[in-house]
Parts: C-alpha cells; structure tokens; sequence
C-alpha cells in the first residue's frame, strides 16, 4: 500500500489484482486487513471496474462494508448486501432544543413502530404489496387506505413534497415477478418496523450548523429537533439477497468463473440471471423506501398528537446505501454497487431537484450516544463517484464488544463494560427491545464519527452542513 496523501492510501496493482484499489483513511483511521483483503479481491474480477473504500471500511460478506465497486458488465448481489436499500431519513421539525420532552416521544413512537428482528406491523395484500414492489413510493397512498393509523395522518400535499426528497423519488425499476413467494411473505407485513441490529429512530437537536445558507435550503437551523430513521428492507430484502447470492454462485461455476472469495459471486449484467437479480433488488429497495415512509408517518402522528395537528414536519431526505445504480462516470457507463456507502451527488447532477442549488443531502449517522451528521454532495466527490460512508465503521464485532455467554454463563469477556456504557449514553433516553445484547451497538464499538467526517471534508468528497446529536434514540 502506498499513502498518496493524509486522507488516502493506494493499493497498487498486485498478483491477481486487475485493478488498483483506492482508500479513504487518515493517518489514524483503523482499517482491518480482512477488510483490505476483501478490497483486494474485489479488484479482482474486472479489468474496466473502479474499486475503492469509504473511511468506514470494516469486514463484510465477501467485499468490505463500506466499499464502491463500479463495472460495466457485472451485477454483484454480496456487493450490495443482504439489506438491501438500508438507508437513512431525516425529517425536520419547528421546535428548539428544550421545547418537546424528547423521551416521552420516544416511547410513545415505539407504541406505533415495533423494535427488533423478526417484528411485524403493517401488512398489505397480495396484490397491493405486489404494487409496493413494482412503483415504491407510489403504492403509498393506496396502502395507508387500508390502514386507519395511517390514513388519519396523511396529507397528500405533505406526501406530494417528500417525494421529491427522497433519492430517486423513492422508486426504482422493481420486478416482483423476481421476487420468490418466501421472500414476499416475510415481508408482507412487516412494513412499518424498524428491526434490529444497528438500526434506530433518533430524536436529535442541531447542535451546530457549517453552512448557513445550505442549511437552509435542507430546512435545517441551529437547536432545531429533528428525527432520523435508520432502517431497511427487512425480512424481504434479507432472503432476496441471500437467494440470489447463492444463484450468482451456481451461475459463476457453470460458467467456470474461478473466484478467489466464493462469496465475490456475480451475474453478467446482461444475462437473463443479471436482469432479473436487479428486478428483484430493485423491488425490495422499493419495500424499503415505504417502509421508512411509514415509520416516518408513525413518528409525525405521535408528534402531532402531542404538539398540534398543524405542525409543520417536513422531510429533509431519504437516501440508501446498500444499491446498485446504472450511472455514467468520467464518461463511461457503470453499474456502481454502494455496500455501506451513500451516494453524494453535487448541484450539477441533482437539476430537476429541490436540490439544483445546494446539492444532495447526505445523511452519516455516528452511533447511539455519539452525533450524526447532514452534508452535501460536491463537483470534487467526482473521484470516488459521487461516494462517502454511510456511517461510523465498527471497530469491533458485537459479540467482542457485549462478550458472549453459554447457558447463561458468560464465556467471553465484554470488552465494553456496563459502566463504560452507561458513561457513553448519560443524558440520552434508550428506548430498546433487548436490553441483554444492546451493547452491540455501544458508541465504544464503532469508530470516531468527527475523526471520519474530517477524511471525508479532507479528501473532498462532500462537506459538512450540520452536526446533531441524540435526545433519544429507539433501538431494536
């Protein structure tokens, strides 16, 4: 490896390397060998490709979380991920810090939003949740009919407005045809649900602002509450990948692709395997779109009800980052896979938005007890594709930071102690379902977020608009 710079290291072109690879990192900034290693497999596969990694890289499934592998002529379901179109939302409210009592909110959304794995809420029927897979956001309407909940807090006007604020209108080319039965029915009704693992609901204040006049333009202002949503496509998005995962592996050995990680597995983008895998990942990013739409829906009734049923609750943005897009870089046409990392996209390229002046809203959450932050996309975030982590990164792996038991003895040590955490989490209100594994997510277990955040201002990649920081945070 070679340093260019304080915010970038290159891996050069080696053994079956057929590509360089390129890294986001400062001079301080951890980064596993595993994870290094699975960068360089993935430069592997194709001589055209452009393969890098985010600040936030850290060990996945077959390529790194955190990693931006972009080819013309291959479709990778482990380079997008088994929750597909996990993403962020941000919606703003009117109030200042001090002016709403942020843990009383909290539990009452969790009476409205179920917390962890496996939990079920809104369902749909066949047909409808077919319309779900195939037009996303578009089938909301149609849903929240069938739900008295919801329909007695939607407002087309509102809904018309945050369409526009979510990365592609929240809806992708979907194929529910691509989509298995087993799949839909674990999904079918668990629309509306948070789940578990590092997903959340945060209630937040603004507590400082970098850009004063973008700032603005997202609707965002010093003190402000706001809400951030964290959360994916569920059940649904966890058996399409893993299906297709173990197609492309059948598919790669009758066509004698020899791989150096079986898990690197791909389709040709123009086989009839390629297309339809992006049918079906199209459709469970759509699931995903709605679904953090509905928990959105759920927080603004609990808030209206208990501040006004006129309050102004506007969204900021909506953005994944697990997804494969078909995009044009430097010329030349890519699918670019972005496995925790959020596309960052500059004025230029969001004509047509409510964003042409300020560039796409960026949303890069810390971890509970630990601030997030809102940036946006510029011309210079061209060298990484208009790319930047979708998160902190994890320093270590849940079962190393909440220690393991057998029996109900402990048989591994936490290296995060009770206190350590109770220290990293004074002043915010824990709403969870799993109170025994909830240090899994413990701030100690991820890295630095202000240290990650200034790789990403330093190698001009996007810049900082404001940081907030948890009041309360829901967590499965």
């Amino acid at each position: 490896m070679k340093r260019i710079d304080p915010y970038r290291i290159l891996i050069e072109r080696e053994g079956a390397m057929k590509v360089p690879a390129l890294v986001y990192a400062g001079e301080a900034t951890r980064v596993e060998p595993d994870a290094l290693e699975q960068l360089r497999n993935a430069a592997t596969l194709d001589e055209r490709s452009v393969v890098l990694a985010t600040p936030d890289i850290h060990s996945g499934f077959g390529v790194p979380i955190g990693c931006v592998f972009a080819s013309p002529g291959m479709i990778s379901p482990c380079a997008v991920g088994y929750d597909i179109n996990c993403g962020m939302r941000l919606m703003a409210t009117p109030f200042q810090a001090g002016e709403i009592d942020a843990g009383t909110l909290a539990r009452s959304i969790s009476r409205d939003v179920p917390l962890g794995e496996g939990k079920r809420n809104v369902s749909a029927p066949t047909a409808l949740f077919d319309v779900i897979l195939e037009r996303g956001m578009a089938a909301v309407p149609d849903v929240v009919q069938h739900h008295p909940r919801l329909s007695r807090v939607f407002d087309p006007d509102e809904f018309a407005c945050d369409v526009e604020r979510i990365e592609d209108r929240g809806a992708m080319p979907g194929d529910p045809s691509a989509v298995s039965e087993l799949a839909k029915s674990r999904g079918r009704d668990q629309l509306g649900s948070l789940g578990g693992g590092n997903h959340f609901i945060e209630i937040q204040t603004v507590d400082t602002v970098y850009e004063p006049a973008v700032a603005a333009a997202f609707g965002v202002r010093t003190a402000q509450i706001v809400v951030m949503i964290h959360s994916g496509s569920r059940g649904l998005g966890h058996q399409v990948g893993g299906e297709y995962m173990r197609s492309a592996r059948q598919w790669d050995e009758t066509h004698g692709i020899a791989l150096p990680d079986r898990e690197l597995a791909y389709f040709a983008a123009g086989s009839p395997e390629g297309a339809r895998y992006y049918g079906a990942m199209c459709a469970a990013a759509n699931f995903a779109f709605v679904n953090r739409y509905l928990m959105a829906l759920f927080a603004r009734g609990n808030i209206r009800a208990a501040y006004g049923a006129d309050v102004a609750l506007p969204s900021v943005y909506d953005v994944p980052h697990n997804i494969a897009k078909r995009e044009t870089h430097h010329g030349r046409e890519f699918i670019v896979h972005r496995k925790g990392a959020t596309r960052a996209y500059p004025p230029a390229l969001m004509q047509g938005t409510p964003f042409a002046g300020a560039g796409q809203p960026v949303l890069i959450p810390g971890s509970m007890g630990t601030a997030s932050y809102l940036l946006a996309g510029v011309p210079s975030g061209r060298e990484s594709l208009f790319s930047v982590n979708h998160g902190a990164g994890r320093t270590m792996s849940r079962t190393a930071a909440s220690g393991r038991t057998r029996h109900g003895k402990a048989v591994r040590e936490a290296a995060i102690s009770d206190e350590e955490f109770r220290r990293s989490m004074e002043g915010i209100c824990l709403v969870c379902e799993d109170r025994a594994s909830i240090k899994e997510e413990a701030p100690g277990a991820y890295k630095d977020i202000d240290d990650i955040i200034a790789v990403v201002t330093g190698a001009g990649l996007a810049k900082p608009v404001a940081r907030m920081k948890p009041l309360a945070v829901l967590k499965g």
